[in-house]
């Protein structure tokens, strides 16, 4: 039976069963001893010794029962204690600060409760539908800074995101009508739900594989612990893995692989930075690696051959030179993660840990093979896994083991991070308003008109795709150029695939796997700028 105990007025006030009750009553009785003995009796060493008939020292039993010292030393460190709670301390202290606390949280709610709805009816009022695209820009900006400060303003991104995409697909209801804006909100809408299902699964997979602690294989062969050594690494294999994959799957693998790396979560940081770099380079010269390259691959931009064979070299480029811009940062070695292991290994957990490790592995693997064979969208191809995994693991772990409920699919994802999904729906939502709007490809016609130079046309698009999501600025740039004018694998399809690709590293929020970075290991947009911007505009240039 659970005891919650206080300590407090010189006594230990207990609420619980009868063990409570024995425990004050041997208490009562040892204070009682200590009062009634003289006090060089209970203070002297042999105080707990009484002399039997023959002379001897015999050793008297304890009258508290060992419990009471344990129950006291638990309750000296529990948050119930009022001297371990200095905020239970202060408020009966001070009852009025308590009061003005709770005032202040009510006015804070009826504030935001209150702004909501008024925000709402000034979008839908006549005045705002003439100025639609310019309140829209100016909701997408302040919900932009909002983002980049949280840390100061204390909100949450994937709240702000959320709000955000509202404010502004009402202010497209504003501009037009309702029957016009629902057949185009539902469109992105799938558009957006296909990205978020694919990312579901990715982050479900891996979860699963670490549950078996599936990545022993790969940290296993990783031994160094020289933090130069380690950069290294993690930039080839990540580099790699994302030409085979794609660079938000890869990310969310590699990151997952860093916990078992490194412990330091600033130094963890660090490492994932360049995980998001190597990811965008190493997807940025096949078709599938990234989702700008795929999709200028199934338009008919570019084909698979030409394009990893022109783009390998640049990228591989791109991301040596960002690697030697921050190796010379690091020195010394990396403490490795302390993982707790079990003295004796669960019966069959390697064979499990192979069997989920290769399922998982063949499920991401097997997507772009899926696409290609179906025709069908990837998130498809990633649900299909995840359901073949999730089969096998519940096969595997069929047995009364008492860690098989957490290593199933449904532990699996209850641990996963939704509040980055649900920033992924809101920031997609409102980069399609910009999109359904107008605004992108006004931007993109700016662009060429300003830039005659098609080359710094294709440089700007990867500019610019690190503060904009790089899709749909890719989509605008493929209906503003004429494919008879710029047939498959021009020298313009090339350069908006890997200027897009490596530009969306300059910034954490311009890349899917930036924003995967952030919702993982809790990185802010500033720690970014000040840490890993330089070095990725260095290899992207």
């Amino acid at each position: 039976m659970a005891i919650g105990f206080v300590l407090g007025g010189g006594g230990l006030r207990t609420r619980g069963g009868r063990g409570c009750d024995r425990i004050v009553r041997q208490r009562n009785a040892f204070a009682k001893w200590r009062m009634e003995s003289p006090s060089e009796n209970r203070d002297s060493p042999s105080a707990n010794f009484e002399k039997t008939p023959s002379g001897d020292s015999v050793k008297l039993e304890p009258l508290v029962d060992p419990a009471i010292e344990e129950l006291s030393n638990v309750a000296a460190h529990s948050s119930l204690s009022t001297v371990a709670d200095p905020d239970m301390t202060a408020n009966e202290e001070h009852p009025h600060e308590t009061g003005e606390n709770a005032f202040n949280d009510l006015l804070y709610c009826l504030a935001v409760f209150a702004l909501v709805p008024i925000t709402y009816g000034v979008l839908l009022s006549d005045q705002l539908e003439t100025n639609g695209q310019i309140v829209s820009i100016a909701i997408f900006l302040l919900g932009y800074g909002a983002i980049v400060f949280e840390d100061i303003l204390k909100l949450n991104k994937s709240a702000v995101s959320l709000i955000m995409a509202s404010f502004m697909w009402t202010m497209v209801t504003a501009s037009s009508t309702v029957e016009k804006t629902l057949p185009a909100l539902t469109e992105k809408l799938g558009d957006v739900s296909e990205i978020l299902f694919f990312l579901l699964g990715a982050m479900t997979i891996v979860e699963i594989v670490d549950s078996h602690e599936g990545f022993k294989i790969v940290t296993n062969f990783i031994r160094t612990t020289s933090r130069r050594q380690l950069l290294w690494i993690i930039g080839f294999v990540t580099f790699f893995m994302s030409s085979v994959l794609d660079n938000l799957t890869s990310t969310i693998v590699m990151v997952s692989l860093l916990r078992k790396l490194v412990d330091d979560p600033e130094e963890r940081k660090l490492y994932g930075g360049v995980v998001v770099i190597a990811a965008n380079a190493g997807g940025a010269w096949t078709p599938i690696g990234d989702v700008t390259t795929t999709m200028l691959w199934i338009n008919g931009n570019i084909s698979g051959l030409t394009t990893m064979t022109d783009l390998f070299l640049p990228s591989m480029i791109s991301m040596l030179v960002s690697l030697a811009v921050v190796t010379p940062t690091l020195s010394g070695d990396v403490k490795r993660s302390q993982t707790s292991e079990p003295a004796v290994e669960d019966p069959g957990m390697d064979s499990k840990r192979q069997i989920v490790f290769w399922g998982g592995l063949g499920a991401l693997v097997g997507v772009p093979i899926f696409k290609a064979a179906t025709g069908l969208p990837p998130f498809m191809g990633m649900v299909c896994g995840l359901g073949t995994l999730w089969v096998i693991t519940d096969y595997i772990n069929r047995g009364d083991d008492q860690n098989s409920d957490y290593r199933r699919a449904e532990s699996a994802l209850q641990r996963i991070d939704t509040s980055s999904v649900l920033f992924f729906l809101g920031i997609l939502l409102s980069v399609a308003a910009l999109e359904h709007q107008g605004l992108l490809r006004a931007l993109a016609l700016n662009l060429d008109n300003v830039l005659p130079n098609l080359d710094l046309v294709a440089i700007a698009i990867g500019l610019f795709s690190a503060i904009i999501d790089n899709v749909p600025l890719v989509a605008a740039s493929m209906g503003m150029y004429d494919a008879a004018q710029f047939p498959m694998d021009s020298k313009l399809w090339q350069l908006i695939a890997y200027c897009a690709g490596t530009g969306g590293s300059i910034f954490v929020i311009g890349s899917a796997a930036g924003v995967a970075l952030m919702g993982m290991e809790k990185t802010d947009f500033f720690w970014y700028l000040r840490k890993m911007s330089f070095p990725a505009l260095a290899g992207a240039l």
